[in-house]
């Protein structure tokens, strides 16, 4: 069973004082994504963790008699370093509380959320895990684009473009093959390099690519182009983070394909929801 009765089991089993942490994916902005599992655990927690890419509408899932602490990460501002975080997790599971820590899309693509749990379970701490749809499965659904297609994506690579060094040295040989899409978290201050490394490498200046926006919420906004219009697209389009970066054969489909926002011809846009 998926119950809190089988994780309270699971903390008399190891020892704690009634206390644990659930690792929660928050999907990829629409509160509508969220699973169920991760709806009734922030309706019950005593604290909530939350990250920067959390929005309100999740937030709002939140139950009153909670607790919440922001720790937010950007690019280049990190409000709470890493190690305090996995410091305040266990401490505040060895004080009893049930611990909600939140992260925006899946907390294992690119979320830390190893790097928590490792901590967590070090110090003893028992926890849980409820994954959340990915950036990269749920900003690329709200925009239209498949990440795979039987005519021209026969694989699906998912990456950073923002590396622990700070750098944008990826593996550029690697990526720029035909036959797959790739996928670029936090790719957006150096969207110019990556574009320009995935031409040279073989893809060409006219390999389709685009930038998603605030994907899956009311504001998304997509820009499309080739490898050798897209940075400068994006840039007159005044694109700021969060943002999703997709570069594969499969953008072209996004013509066909956009059901959300803006961009959505009108009778293809989402329906009338039936709930």
């Amino acid at each position: 069973m998926n119950s809190f009765v089988d994780v309270a089991a699971m903390v008399r089993a190891w020892g704690a004082d009634g206390g644990a942490v659930y690792l929660v994916g928050a999907g990829p902005g629409d509160p509508e994504l969220l699973t169920l599992r991760a709806a009734r655990l922030l309706e019950r927690a005593d604290v909530v963790v939350y990250d920067h890419l959390v929005g309100d509408g999740v937030l709002a899932l939140v139950g009153a008699r909670a607790e919440r602490i922001y720790v937010g990460k950007e690019r280049a501002r990190h409000s709470v370093p890493q190690e305090r975080i996995n410091a305040m997790l266990v401490d505040l599971a060895r004080a009893g509380r049930s611990v909600v820590r939140l992260k925006g899309g899946d907390p294992f693509v690119f979320g830390r959320g190893g790097e928590e749990l490792q901590a967590l379970a070090a110090a003893g701490v028992p926890f849980e895990v409820v994954p959340g749809i990915t950036a990269a499965c749920g900003v690329s659904a709200y925009a239209g684009i498949p990440l795979t297609h039987r005519d021209c994506a026969h694989s699906c690579v998912v990456v950073t473009g923002h590396l622990k060094d700070g750098s944008c040295n990826l593996d550029w040989q690697a990526l720029a093959r035909p036959g797959q899409t790739v996928v670029i978290y936090m790719g957006l201050s150096g969207l110019e390099t990556i574009c320009t490394q995935l031409a040279a490498h073989g893809l060409g200046a006219d390999w389709p690519a685009a930038v998603v926006g605030n994907g899956t919420l009311a504001g998304q906004r997509v820009v499309a182009g080739t490898l050798g219009t897209l940075a400068a697209r994006v840039a007159e389009a005044g694109l700021a983070s969060p943002c999703l970066t997709i570069v594969g054969e499969v953008v072209r489909l996004r013509e066909e394909l956009a059901w959300f926002g803006a961009g959505a011809p009108v009778g293809r846009r989402r329906p009338a929801p039936v709930l």
